[in-house]
């Protein structure tokens, strides 16, 4: 049976400590509803952009949303069907989520991760090879020197080595492990295993985000660590590597510490940033008792108000820099909305007007 081989460092108990602050104030943070959509729409296009760009897709965060949205892009086939596949991979995760819910004791299955596979590469695999286990060697290949970093299991025995992988993941053992550690080996072994000839990358981190989802650890949906493996794709493959390529007599002895100090360290950092970005637009308390009712605002009034608290203040001059295709009679209606709300003031004559929060 596979058994983890780790240790919990100094290192690991900061990051997580990080989590765990992060976590209650994003979990506990007064927001409107308006601004908790737009934080969920807003993880799913980073985790698609930044899943698909780590594993080499050319499109920008722009080409994706517009892909999301319907519009059409000028690009490759494949890249736009690897942005629309993954969008389904985050679907399927979200309705397996809503149908088991936060619980450790759900079974977790070989089926559930194969059918991530399959949505991952449809219409870019051939039909034989999606959905299922590969049935050749493969090799991990550095892309700029054609060198092989990595050579994974023999096809022969990815099936025992993903069904080991599964019981683990049902254990009683691992129901007992923090679900960052739990997410981080899981993620680990399944890039090692490479069970797929393509998409193991974008199956392993979706895999992790599920099992942090029905370990209670969906964070109201607002996070996405693939943004920090895409920050330094290189780090993050050699992270993976240097374990894999570890030499030991079994491979129950690699030692998985150095991958878990990364993938802790990576999901310590995301949710500071999503935990500062809504400490920054959470509804003050004090606005919310004079107001009797949270607000629902349109999304160029969520940009408004985000502006002003990054900046601030709101100028006239700096209308065009956030609506450059709107007039300027659109924001002051908007501004005016949000004056009478209580939740912006104004300063000064009507040319050198200032709106700052209230």
């Amino acid at each position: 049976m596979f058994i983890p081989k780790y240790t919990i460092t100094n290192k690991i108990l900061k990051d997580i400590g990080v989590v765990e602050a992060s976590r209650e104030i994003i979990m506990n943070a007064p927001l409107v509803p308006a601004w908790e959509a737009k934080f969920r729409k807003e993880a799913i296009e980073r985790t698609i952009h930044h899943g698909t760009h780590l594993e080499g897709n050319p499109l920008s965060s722009e080409e994706v949303r517009d892909v999301l949205e319907g519009t059409e892009v000028i690009a490759r086939d494949r890249d736009v069907q690897e942005v629309i596949n993954y969008r389904n991979v985050l679907k399927f995760i979200e309705a397996v989520f809503t149908q088991i819910g936060p619980s450790g004791s759900y079974s977790f299955t070989i089926e559930t991760i194969l059918e991530m596979h399959k949505l991952t590469t449809e219409k870019i695999l051939p039909p034989e090879s999606s959905g299922k286990f590969r049935l050749r060697q493969v090799v991990v290949k550095n892309t700029k020197t054609g060198q092989i970093s990595y050579t994974p299991p023999p096809a022969v025995e990815v099936p025992y080595l993903v069904e080991d992988l599964v019981n683990w993941i049902n254990s009683d053992e691992a129901r007992e492990i923090h679900p960052i550690i739990k997410a981080g080996i899981i993620h680990y072994e399944l890039a090692r295993i490479h069970p797929f000839v393509d998409g193991n990358g974008r199956v392993a981190r979706a895999t992790a985000t599920l099992i942090l989802f029905l370990d209670g650890y969906d964070i109201r949906k607002f996070f996405s660590f693939e943004e920090y493996f895409d920050e330094n794709p290189m780090n993050y493959y050699l992270t993976l590597q240097a374990v894999s390529n570890q030499l030991v007599l079994d491979t129950h002895e690699r030692d998985l510490t150095p991958w878990l100090e990364y993938f802790t360290e990576g999901v310590a950092i995301e949710l500071n940033r999503v935990k500062e970005k809504v400490q920054r637009i959470s509804v003050d308390a004090r606005i919310k008792d004079k107001l009797g009712s949270q607000i629902m605002l349109n999304e160029r009034q969520m940009m408004i108000m985000e502006y002003i608290h990054r900046h601030k203040g709101l100028s006239n001059k700096d209308f065009r820099k956030i609506f450059p295709d709107h007039s300027d009679d659109t924001v002051l209606r908007e501004l005016k909305f949000l004056r009478q709300k209580g939740l912006v003031k104004k300063s000064g004559g009507t040319k050198k007007a200032l709106y700052v929060l209230k």
